[in-house]
């Protein structure tokens, strides 16, 4: 371009632009998300190198400003190993040493919007109990309009979550950091429940008119638990999980025989003599029936009496019950019989407890039967609601005997196996109501 004699250089705006802005190629604008990447749980191998090997690098000299801009652009990129490169191929250019995340601690990006919860168990193997100590929690997601929440903890066993297993602890107001230091206690719970159950432990926000929010959760599989033997945890709460006992691991069968064979498909075993206790049982099978719905726990005790010649049997205690009234409670009761009940007389009931979800009883009934007789009978166990004026509720039931599984069924031969010996268990409830027991 010439220009005459006199005349000025005009510039359009595009150029000028061009000319302050752009010096050299136009590249595109890295994001501000491009500085702060997220990651899926863990963090790859260059990010958890340690201080000591960044202090060298900070101490290189600084390179050209023709050279900056290129790396610029790639150090966030080889920082976090987009590329895959090794730590000797890094760029000299780093984060202060202050700034770098600790990969151990590291969970997701729960741990800062959730907040994490600090907790312990105990599996009493000895007295069938779990005991969870809620200890504190730490940056809770604010729920309220005034930036804080009120914090409480519940608890659930699953599968089988429902009112009658649910325990929480006491709600502590205007905090997002509270300290609960409670421990809540589940009875009842057997070797078994340790293998196939998970606890569920939710963090909840109180509101007094409008229903209670969610903030976080956490599961732990009982599995991982030792008998006798607290363990910690400090975990990061993690966003609501659906309810499903289909996420559970499959229960472990644990099996033995005493010398009896199955009859095979087909074939029809005759009952014509009483069974023999070196046949019986023919199995224990220690898997249960998923689709039933657990009610609570009871506390039994078999043993059978040589000197009076008959079966005491023990109701002693009940746990985690459903509660069948508006008031959340139950009026519970129990009912047994000794079936087959040929002369309709091994109806026994306990005394009626008021506006409880755990009684006790402390009871004890007496059954005349010869040893021998035992192994053709089955112990019918229910517990009822009382209601006045209208017919009582079905809370749940449980059946011992030689056509039980699992611990019902090793509970009933360990009586007769053991003679003048007193046997405690636990049994689950269920909803199923056992044999010709239809109503109260």
């Amino acid at each position: 371009m010439t220009l005459r004699k006199g005349e000025k250089m005009t510039i359009s705006i595009q150029e000028h632009m061009a000319i302050d802005v752009c010096p050299g190629p136009i590249k595109p604008i890295k994001q501000i998300s491009d500085y702060f990447p997220r990651f899926p749980r863990g963090l790859p191998a260059a990010v958890g190198r340690s201080s000591s090997a960044l202090r060298p690098a900070l101490s290189q000299p600084s390179v050209s400003p023709s050279e900056a801009p290129r790396e610029d652009e790639e150090d966030v990129d080889q920082l976090f190993g987009a590329h895959g490169t090794t730590p000797a191929e890094q760029p000299a250019k780093s984060p202060a040493p202050e700034e770098l995340v600790d990969p151990e601690g590291y969970e997701s990006d729960d741990c800062t919007t959730l907040g994490t919860l600090d907790f312990s168990l105990l599996y009493d193997q000895e007295n069938n109990a779990l005991h969870c100590t809620i200890n504190k929690a730490k940056g809770l997601k604010p729920m309220d309009h005034n930036g804080l929440a009120d914090p409480y903890v519940k608890l659930h066993l699953l599968p089988g979550a429902s009112k009658a297993n649910k325990l929480r602890t006491k709600t502590l107001r205007n905090t997002l950091n509270p300290t609960w230091n409670e421990t809540l206690t589940y009875y009842g719970i057997t070797d078994e429940d340790m293998i196939r159950k998970t606890l569920r432990i939710s963090v909840c926000d109180e509101d007094k008119f409008r229903h209670n929010e969610f903030i976080g959760e956490t599961r732990i599989p009982l599995k991982k638990l030792k008998p006798n033997q607290t363990k910690n945890f400090n975990i990061c709460l993690e966003k609501q999980l659906p309810v499903s006992g289909g996420a559970q691991s499959p229960p472990q069968n644990h099996s033995f025989s005493l010398g009896h064979e199955h009859p095979r498909a087909g074939e029809v075993s005759a009952p014509q003599h009483s069974p023999s206790l070196a046949a019986f049982p023919p199995q224990i099978d220690k898997t249960e029936d998923k689709s039933l719905e657990e009610r609570g726990r009871i506390l039994i005790s078999l043993k059978y009496s040589s000197q009076k010649q008959g079966l005491q049997v023990g109701i002693l205690r009940c746990a985690h019950l459903a509660a069948m009234d508006a008031n959340g409670y139950s009026d519970p009761y129990v009912k047994i019989y000794l079936k087959p009940d040929e002369d309709k007389k091994s109806k026994h009931k306990t005394a009626v407890k008021k506006k409880t979800l755990n009684p006790e009883f402390n009871e004890e009934f007496f059954y005349e039967i010869k040893h021998g007789d035992l192994a053709k009978k089955t112990l019918e166990v229910t517990v009822w609601d009382y209601d006045i004026g209208k017919s009582n509720d079905f809370i749940g039931g449980v059946v011992l005997g030689i056509n039980a599984k699992g611990e019902r069924l090793k509970h009933w031969f360990d009586c007769l196996k053991n003679k003048d010996k007193k046997i405690e268990r636990w049994h689950t409830l269920t909803n199923e109501l056992p044999g010709a027991v239809l109503s109260d």
